[in-house]
């Protein structure tokens, strides 16, 4: 079964636990809209954060981590963080979640799970996970 998650207006890290759960019982999860997932905080200090997680990879060496740019695989990483990753039944799980910037086609018309933990109002600042991208020099939007 696979579990369709519009993440337009969800915060980050609820929904990333949301999503690591479902994998880990077995189901596939598909999420939409990475760009529009919502990082609380200021957003000169996101920036920063993400900034240095990207710059402590050498590309030109060759030398690890490297850490994504694009709004998509940058959830994707904050997911791979809350699963098992080293072991066989974490990277199963891993290849079980699916995360698209915008909505594909064939997911236009599925009914829609939004989890009740990461649908809150937002009162203070915050950012969108879409121009956290933008500011690590990302061309997908």
């Amino acid at each position: 079964m696979v579990t369709v998650i519009d993440g337009k207006g969800l915060i980050y890290g609820r929904l990333a636990s949301a999503a690591a759960e479902l994998i880990l019982s077995g189901e596939e999860g598909v999420i939409l809209n990475a760009e529009g997932i919502i990082i609380t905080g200021e957003a000169s200090i996101i920036n920063k954060d993400f900034k240095a997680k990207v710059d402590r990879g050498d590309t030109t060496k060759r030398k690890g981590p490297f850490y994504p740019r694009r709004a998509d695989l940058l959830f994707k990483r904050c997911i791979r963080g809350m699963i098992p990753w080293k072991t066989s039944c974490g990277r199963d799980a891993f290849r079980r979640i699916h995360v698209f910037v915008g909505t594909p086609q064939q997911f236009q018309d599925c009914a829609k799970y939004k989890p009740e933990n990461a649908d809150r109002d937002i009162t203070g600042k915050y950012t969108t996970l879409g121009a956290v991208s933008e500011f690590l020099g990302s061309n997908v939007r």
